[in-house]
């Protein structure tokens, strides 16, 4: 993996970093890689997530899901880590391989909401008899997670479908979701512990609908331990400390949102996995930065008006593979369009790519470049793990907690509260809303 950080200096951005600034910045990101090194020396919570290459047993997960192998589809059900790792690798991977060819892999649906009207579509589409059900909850309590399985449990039923012969599980050592697989002896794998649900798309969660698939588990962990390796006492040494002190040094300049824009729609969900960690980790007193996302080259034609020509408040970071499948564009004699032909889908977007990059350039506004060498499992693996290790750096500059997420707990009491689950204060602020209503 590469990063490219000259478009975010001083010298070519407001805001930037200069790079005097950048060279005592990196002072501190030399402090902040001995912490990240204690930290997981000693597999202390959150930071035992960057030991997830080495800690995850491929070949246990894919024993595990050996009798769902013929699975034609493939359901997820879980909410926030315990969906976007599993979606994004599933996405990254799948479709087509590298070469163009049709990759023989069941698609992946994912139930991470309750919005009935999405479940009953889900739940219509997905031929139950032969699907593979995935579900996921570390306490094995998720009001959402749980619900949605009951529901699809129900289906299943309905439709004369063993339930217990299509899952697997993934949660934690106890709970209601282990003692459920217990008494009907199905398929289960452990949620890591020490990981918080976000920093865990390189375990079981985020790898059983992949390896279900056929996918390349143990290229994914290697793609993470090369990663890991990769981390220096210097974010001149490491692409991951690179990004993460980079997007902090802008932030604590002004640019407090981060537009992620894949130019791979294959990435599309990687934007969505992204957004969360960098949101929930670091949104902390204050402080953080706001994940956007879009999709290159689609959003060029939205919201790169904004990033352009409105606030100086986004750092933009564009992300693609060199190496990509492509096809021709045909030749034609129209006027206005015959200099496409003969080229290539793939020289077009890398041309849309440096368009907006030299665009952004040319107003003075920051943006990384992230580059990975392909779309395979070890270069997603690669990226994720950088991702993860950035935001740990990023957290450790900026002296937040990264690991915990309150605001999010508060939010499920009061959902609890409301639905009976139990005695919660939380759950009495919701009378104390102001209303000012028009009709």
């Amino acid at each position: 993996m590469q990063v490219d950080i000259g478009n975010a200096l001083a010298a070519e951005a407001d805001p930037g970093i200069s790079r005097d600034a950048l060279a005592r910045l990196d002072e501190d990101v030399a402090r902040a890689h001995d912490r990240i090194a204690t930290g997981r020396a000693g597999e202390e919570f959150g930071y035992a997530a960057l030991n997830l290459p080495e800690r995850t047993d491929a070949a246990e997960i894919e024993a595990t899901v050996e009798p769902l192998s013929d699975a034609e589809a493939i359901l997820t059900v879980g909410i926030g880590g315990s969906a976007l790792g599993a979606a994004t690798i599933s996405e990254a991977l799948g479709g087509l391989d590298t070469e163009g060819k049709a990759a023989d892999a069941a698609p992946l649906y994912v139930l991470d909401n309750v919005d009935p009207a999405h479940v009953r579509e889900i739940l219509t589409e997905v031929p139950l008899d032969r699907t593979a059900v995935n579900v996921v909850s570390r306490s094995g309590t998720t009001a959402e997670t749980l619900s949605n399985f009951l529901v699809v449990r129900e289906a299943m039923e309905a439709a004369g479908v063993d339930w217990t012969e299509r899952t697997v599980v993934t949660t934690g050592e106890a709970g209601p979701l282990r003692e459920l697989a217990d008494r009907h002896d199905m398929p289960a794998l452990d949620v890591p512990t020490g990981v918080p649900g976000r920093f865990s798309a390189l375990s079981a969660v985020g790898l059983v609908p992949a390896a279900i698939q056929g996918h390349d588990i143990e290229g994914l962990l290697a793609g993470g331990q090369r990663a890991a390796e990769s981390l220096a006492p210097s974010l001149f040494d490491c692409p991951a400390y690179a990004y993460g002190a980079v997007s902090y040094g802008v932030a604590q300049r002004g640019a407090d949102i981060n537009a992620v824009v894949p130019y791979a729609e294959r990435l599309e969900f990687f934007a969505e996995w992204f957004a969360q960690l960098w949101a929930e980790s670091l949104g902390k007193d204050g402080l953080g930065q706001t994940p956007a996302r879009a999709l290159g080259a689609t959003d060029q034609h939205s919201q790169l008006q904004l990033y352009r020509a409105g606030p100086r408040d986004k750092l933009v970071t564009m992300v693609r593979p060199r190496e990509r499948a492509d096809r021709t564009i045909p030749e034609t004699d129209i006027e206005g369009l015959s200099y496409l032909g003969g080229s290539t889908l793939g020289d077009l977007l890398d041309a849309e790519f440096e368009a907006t990059e030299a665009s952004l350039a040319a107003a003075d506004r920051p943006s990384v470049r992230v580059e990975i060498d392909r779309l395979d499992a070890e270069c997603v693996g690669e990226l994720l793990y950088a991702m993860e290790a950035a935001c740990v750096l990023y957290g450790e500059l900026a002296n937040v907690s990264t690991f915990d997420q309150p605001a999010v707990e508060w939010g499920k009491r009061a959902a609890r509260g409301l639905l009976g689950g139990g005695e919660f204060e939380e759950a009495a602020a919701v009378a104390d809303k102001t209303e000012l209503v028009v009709e």
